[in-house]
């Protein structure tokens, strides 16, 4: 049983596809001819070989932006670190007072004592 659902559910899926494609036959006839990808990389090289830098591109005010970004990057990377640091050192002084606070060895201890 399973199988011959499978097979329709194949056979209803192959004539989908071939009625999409028959209704699109004509646009597909009716599309240009795809430019050949060696035109276009002539095209991009001519670009890139024309390019000029603006007049008032200098190098120096190019490195000072780089610069100041990289800063906001370790500075946004060091208060991460710091955030994650003090989490971790909030939990432990937790379960460190947590620790300190559970006394049921004492009260054992002291109850054993009591008895004898």
């Amino acid at each position: 049983m399973p199988e011959l659902i499978a097979v329709i559910i194949l056979i209803s899926s192959l004539l989908g596809i071939g009625i999409i494609i028959y209704r699109k036959a004509s646009l597909l006839l009716k599309l240009p001819e795809i430019v050949p990808l060696e035109s276009n990389r002539e095209k991009l090289l001519d670009k890139i070989k024309n390019f000029s830098f603006p007049k008032s591109f200098t190098f120096e005010i190019f490195l000072q932006k780089i610069l100041s970004k990289i800063r906001i990057l370790t500075l946004r990377t060091d208060s991460k670190t710091s955030n994650w640091l003090q989490k971790l050192r909030e939990k432990s002084k937790k379960k460190k007072n947590k620790l300190e606070e559970d006394d049921y060895w004492q009260k054992l201890k002291s109850s054993t004592k009591q008895k004898e």
